[in-house]
């Protein structure tokens, strides 16, 4: 599409509007194929620049994070690629922070120690951006990430923007509105309080050495995989956790292999690339994880990695999944 490309290079310049650019490289699985077009924004209003001239030609947009929670397949994604890079953060008050998109988790943890902010620092060692962990509304240790949010500020597809309050947003479990409306998060206002850093310190410690402990850090992965088991809707045999590494585990799964991709000793939720893994290899083997435990326990795991690009034409050339 010729058009689009003169439209993307004239916004971006030519050096960084990259065409057939594999994706691999910008996941935590490090699989997958290459996007159409890909930019890196810098700021709010290169998104908004990007979605307004993809939406001008009609071309699907998908928004990468950190790489985090995704699986790309391997013959990439149809459309825009727009993977946000960078962003401020700041304090509004005693009771706020505000951070873009962009930012880490992570690099927000760190932030809100340093500052005394407290009531983030148990994400440490999540990984992926704001704007991810909003989308899906990261979980860990029981809490999520949407009961920290007050407010954010939302792109439409067309490119214009709005202001959200937390509550409209719809948070559930591993859910939240923007799975279901394609809006683009620019910029979310957390609660907090003020905290000692040195205590909040120790807290941030704790939690990345809990993680290092129970997950498997140090092989390409993209984290969990299912979604726990909800009481509201599956039904769980006696005695059994409501836990999806759980169901994995005692369905004798671990260490399971296909190709490149196997089911981590470590945790059942955990799918790792032991180096050559192809995204059809992890892909087959969370089908084989879900039709074992259906078959075992009768319950039906649910994703909450998110697919990116078609898994069911063997070409791979379907539309892009907004993730």
């Amino acid at each position: 599409m010729t058009g689009f490309d003169e439209a993307l290079r004239a916004v971006f310049g030519t050096v960084r509007v990259g065409r057939n650019v594999p994706l691999a490289p910008f996941t935590t699985f490090r699989v997958g194929g290459p996007a159409d077009w890909f930019i890196e924004t810098r700021t709010s209003e290169e998104i908004l620049g990007a979605l307004s001239e993809a939406h001008r030609f009609k071309v699907p947009v998908t928004m990468l994070g950190g790489g985090s929670n995704v699986l790309v397949a391997d013959a990439g994604v149809r459309g825009l690629v727009v993977r946000p890079r960078g962003g401020a953060i700041a304090r509004i008050g005693d009771r706020f922070v505000r951070a873009d998109a962009a930012v880490t988790i992570n690099g927000l943890v760190r932030w809100a120690v340093l500052h005394g902010a407290a009531g983030l620092e148990a994400w440490a060692g999540t990984p992926g951006t704001v704007g991810g962990a909003i989308f899906g509304n990261a979980h860990f240790a029981g809490r999520s990430i949407g009961e920290r949010v007050e407010s954010v500020t939302l792109a439409s597809r067309t490119g214009t923007t709005s202001e959200v309050a937390g509550p409209a947003l719809a948070f559930g479990y591993d859910d939240s509105r923007l799975k279901h409306t394609g809006e683009v998060l620019l910029s979310a206002t957390l609660r907090v309080s003020t905290g000692d850093p040195a205590a909040l310190r120790t807290t941030a410690r704790e939690s990345l050495a809990f993680r290092k402990r129970t997950q498997p850090l140090d092989t390409p992965s993209a984290g969990c995989v299912f979604q726990n088991p909800q009481p509201d809707r599956d039904r769980v045999p006696p005695g059994m956790p409501w836990s999806a590494g759980a169901l994995v585990d005692r369905a004798g799964l671990k260490g399971t292999a296909i190709g490149g991709a196997r089911v981590s000793p470590t945790h059942g939720n955990f799918i790792l690339n032991e180096g050559d893994a192809t995204a059809a290899d992890v892909h087959a083997l969370i089908e084989r994880c879900r039709d074992v435990v259906r078959e075992k326990f009768g319950v039906v795991l649910r994703d909450e990695i998110v697919l990116l690009g078609d898994f069911h034409d063997p070409a791979g050339r379907g539309p892009a999944r907004n993730g």
